[in-house]
């Protein structure tokens, strides 16, 4: 297959375009598709290349739209519903959680929800508290719901390609800090496999396990740790649910330290459920208490300068991995991490 490099956004529509292209059964519904500025360049004139029949700028009605998309589902075909804001996609969970996350349980495995539903992560840029909120470990919660969460354009499109044709419901959640990195991404269709995660750098004093935009941070921070004498391996999760123990306890295994960034709040968070696995599946090889770098916790503030104090950043990855290691070497280069294999 031919790569090359496009954005995490161009490869979102690319994932759109092919599998429009590829299934007839496959539609998109959402609020605001038409508009030449939605959710970035991720969609840009996907309705007039494939048409506005297949391409439903919606009502403002989330319940409704996403119980439309479900019962399309039930009948044969492959919808997406895409909510530009996440936080609105909450007007939509009684059909989620209620309805597409349970058909399959509910009538013995004879029944299937293909349906994908992505919400974005629309942090920063004076949002607000309304219009920034993470809440993947609300849905990660429920079972019957895949979670996944890309952080490159390679996964931003194979993820999307996988979750259409997974055949269960899929909750496919792009943050929109990722829309401009840049990354290889084969031209042909291609999947990600849903529930494994990826180590994108090796290490051998802390495991990094980081969520969606934080693993972008997750890899400053290992290349700031790497001047002080600290090998950091990061962990990207890239599916919240089903969750890949066995990459994480391999990991903390070899580095016998653990920190968990994510892009939510610590309380009831990703964080700490990779934590309270990591406690029983790899108990024995900590060497340090598991640190978490997450939102503090109060709703999001809408000045500018409040939010450069909100929103985690890799410094913050760097001062609690320093923490569990002991600090690194000092300025004349003599001390290392402590307790290293």
């Amino acid at each position: 297959m031919t790569a090359r490099s496009i954005s995490y956004a161009q490869a979102i529509r690319e994932a759109f375009a092919q599998l429009l292209a590829q299934d007839s059964r496959v539609f998109v519904i959402g609020q605001g598709l038409w508009s030449p500025w939605y959710v970035g360049t991720s969609m840009q004139d996907i309705d007039t290349e494939f048409g506005r029949e297949r391409i439903i700028d919606s009502p403002v009605s989330e319940n409704a739209t996403t119980g439309a998309a479900i019962g399309a589902a039930l009948a044969g075909m492959r919808p997406i519903v895409v909510h530009p804001r996440m936080d609105f996609m909450l007007l939509a969970v009684d059909q989620i959680v209620n309805e597409a996350a349970n058909w399959h349980y509910m009538f013995n495995g004879r029944v299937n929800v293909p349906v994908v539903i992505r919400p974005v992560i629309n942090r920063g840029g004076e949002q607000g508290a309304q219009h920034s909120q993470a809440l993947h470990a609300w849905f990660a919660h429920v079972p019957g719901l895949k979670v996944v969460m890309p952080a490159t354009p390679y996964d931003a499109k194979g993820l999307l390609i996988a979750a259409v044709h997974d055949g269960n419901p899929v909750v496919y959640i792009d943050d929109r800090w990722l829309y401009g990195e840049m990354g290889e991404v084969p031209e042909d269709p291609y999947s990600v496999p849903i529930g494994q995660a990826a180590v994108r750098r090796r290490g051998r004093d802390v495991t990094v396990v980081a969520t969606s935009y934080m693993v972008v941070e997750a890899m400053k921070a290992a290349s700031a740790l790497e001047e002080v004498g600290i090998d950091a391996e990061v962990i990207d999760l890239r599916s919240v649910r089903p969750l890949d123990e066995a990459t994480i306890f391999a990991s903390v295994k070899k580095t016998g330290r653990l920190v968990v960034a994510d892009a939510a709040w610590l309380s009831c968070g990703v964080g700490a459920e990779v934590a309270a696995r990591v406690a029983g599946g790899a108990f024995e090889a900590l060497r340090a208490p598991i640190g978490r770098v997450g939102l503090p916790d109060a709703p999001a503030p809408t000045s500018r300068a409040l939010e450069d104090a909100y929103y985690p950043r890799a410094g913050q990855i760097v001062t609690e991995v320093r923490r569990l290691t002991g600090g690194g070497k000092s300025r004349d280069g003599v001390a290392v991490a402590r307790g290293r294999h």
